[in-house]
């Protein structure tokens, strides 16, 4: 059995909320970091059911093993109403740390964002980064079957992958019930995968599924509910030029994305791989934010006039836009609209990354292979390339 692979994620003091889709492995790691906790995992059907009966039980549980000093409740969004019982435990001061799990933060907004704010923070695991992986990343690898440490770590990932999405409508969506027509739903999976790395166009992919414009923007908020997939809004901080206003749409994992794209004869592989090898910058841009405490935000830019930066990560530590590129060879154009970001932003620092071997400074811009950038872009630090 291959040794765990250590994660990045540092676990605060305090009490928190561990998000992340499934698969990202927050179960495996708060075994391997709290190994003597209370364990409650709501996905046991027993569990639920008793816990669904009497939310309040957990108070018996948690009285009767005080040596114990962490309680981790696998799942919370599955009976969000023990989210009553953890608060009136914090409030009788313990000395006992609650970490509670999800998947899913829509029942845990509208039952226990507020009763529980200030006392629990909000944390996310994200699929894995190319500097957890080390020597083990290879970006053609990652770029077919993404990073799910779920998938990462199966003998057949394209098998995972295929099941992933189906388990996730029947688990999460039709359990739920949170669509009356699951067929729609799993039509729009796949018709708004053509809009991975692409700015969101809701009309378009409510005429591909014949539904309604309010229907698929439900759909959509649905999926940001269950941590699949994320929009990045445009950058429009001290704008010279005319800006768009539509956000960009993304699968939270390109193994995921590349499982419902459907590819015909009509599609052009370049172009789904180059919207992969997008995906897979913007996955990483966004954990390495999140574990860095969010004290950035990460964007894109597109003028009115169509001159589009793929990334603008902007906040208190960095100013970086950055274009991506699958291709191992770069044209002058190529760098045209870095070029005009930097004219209007001259504080900013500038990427390219393209698929070639080697590092090169063209017209003041570092062009970086995607595979060196990913593998320096690490949470426990601001600069990227040494």
């Amino acid at each position: 059995m291959e040794p765990l692979i250590p994660r990045i994620f540092v676990s605060p003091k305090q009490h928190f909320f561990l998000f992340g889709p499934r698969g990202t492995g927050k179960t495996t790691w708060l075994r391997q970091k709290y190994p003597n906790a209370v364990g409650i995992d709501l996905l046991e059907p027993d569990i639920f059911r008793s816990y669904s009966a009497r939310p309040e039980g957990l108070r018996e549980i948690v009285l009767a093993n005080l040596d114990k000093k962490t309680v981790i409740i696998d799942e919370i969004q599955k009976v969000p109403e023990m989210l009553s019982a953890v608060h009136a435990l914090i409030e009788k001061k313990l000395n006992i740390q609650f970490v509670l799990t999800g998947s899913s933060i829509r029942k845990i907004k509208r039952t226990g964002a507020d009763l529980l704010a200030g006392r629990v923070i909000k944390k996310t695991l994200h699929p894995f980064m190319a500097v957890e992986l080390g020597h083990k990343f290879k970006i053609s690898s990652a770029l077919e079957q993404g990073l799910l440490p779920l998938v990462v770590a199966s003998d057949e990932p394209e098998s995972v992958l295929k099941t992933y999405a189906a388990v996730y409508v029947r688990e999460e969506v039709q359990m739920e019930g949170m669509v009356r027509n699951i067929g729609n739903f799993s039509r729009f999976l796949e018709a708004i995968s053509f809009s991975h790395g692409s700015v969101l166009n809701t009309s378009n992919v409510a005429r591909e599924c014949e539904v309604e414009r309010k229907v698929v923007e439900g759909y959509i908020t649905i999926l940001e509910d269950l941590l699949l997939a994320f929009r990045l809004p445009v950058f429009t901080k001290r704008a010279k030029r005319s800006v768009i206003a539509h956000s960009k749409f993304y699968y939270f994992d390109v193994g995921v994305y590349r499982s419902l794209r459907p590819c015909g004869p009509l599609d052009k592989s370049e172009e789904i791989d180059g919207c992969a090898l997008e995906g897979l910058v913007a996955q990483h841009l966004v954990a390495w934010n999140s574990y860095r405490g969010d004290k950035n935000k990460v964007y894109f830019y597109r003028t009115s006039a169509g001159s589009e930066v793929d990334f603008i990560v902007y906040g208190e530590e960095v100013f970086w836009a950055i274009e991506v590129k699958n291709t191992a060879r770069l044209r002058p154009e190529d760098l045209r609209a870095l070029k005009n970001f930097k004219t209007d932003y001259p504080e900013s620092t500038a990427y390219l990354l393209y698929r070639g071997k080697v590092r090169l400074m063209k017209d003041g811009i570092l062009c970086v292979p995607c595979d060196e950038f990913l593998l320096h872009l690490n949470p426990e630090k601001t600069e990227i390339i040494p």
